[in-house]
Formats: C-alpha cells, structure tokens, sequence
C-alpha cells in the first residue's frame, strides 16, 4: 500500500511506476481538523485489518509511504503458528458446529498415549544428525 500525496491510497507503486505496477485499485480518504482519517474498506481488506489493529508506515526517499498491517517481529516464534491460527480461527468461524468438547474418556486415553513420557523443553537439540533416526526407530544411545 502506498500513501501517495494528501491521502490517496493505491496498492501498487507512485505515479511514475512502470505499467506493471500500475494500482490494481485506487482509493482516497479525508483528513479531520485533527489530521484523523478513516482506513477505506478496500485497504482494511486488503491487508486484513480488523478493529484495534495497529498500521505501520514506512517513508521512502522518493516520497512515497507505504502502508503495512504492523506485526511485531518475533523473531523466535514458529513463522508457521500465526498462519496456522488464523486458519483455525477462520474454520471455527465458519463451521461451529465442529467444534466437540474433550471428553473424559478421550482425555484418559490421550494420557495413557503420553503419560510417561518426560520432555525437556529447555533442553538444546543435539547436534547429531541421526537422533532424528533415533527417535523414529526407538533406538537411543
């Protein structure tokens, strides 16, 4: 998204880009007295925003500003969780009545599967490549 003059809003580059990256759409907004403005329907939904969300904006050299969702770096979580999540999120949505409790039962045998098993989530992986061979075939040293 790129913020180009007072408030016009495309989804390509600036008025001096190539054919190619012409705006697939273009939209404006108003300012308020208090340089306030109302993200139009077309870019919340281009880059999925919903309320309370936060935008980040970035100033090029040449003037331009691109407009992004802001997403916090977590540089340590997995880059496939949030995807995932969203994905859960959008399916409960959708089919709610997939949704089933866990059950007594299920949770019983669900810890006999794990029950004794230990995991030290703290503890580094070795550097050997064939413990994951290992773990597959039971066979630790």
């Amino acid at each position: 998204m790129f913020l180009a003059g007072p408030m016009a809003v495309s989804h390509a580059s600036s008025p001096a880009a190539t054919a190619s990256e012409s705006p697939i759409e273009e939209v404006q907004s108003a300012l308020t007295d208090r340089y306030q403005t109302t993200v139009p329907q077309p870019v919340r939904r281009a880059l999925g925003l919903r309320k309370r969300d936060r935008i980040s904006y970035a100033i090029r050299a040449n003037g331009e500003v691109v407009l992004q969702r802001f997403c916090p770096e977590q540089s340590e979580d997995d880059p496939a969780l949030a995807p995932f999540l969203a994905l859960l999120q959008h399916d409960i949505a959708a089919h709610p009545e997939r949704l089933q409790p866990i059950t007594a039962d299920l949770a019983g045998r669900l810890q006999e599967l794990v029950g004794g098993i230990e995991v030290n989530l703290a503890a580094p992986l070795p550097d050997d490549d064939d413990y994951a061979g290992e773990l597959a075939t039971g066979n630790t040293v």
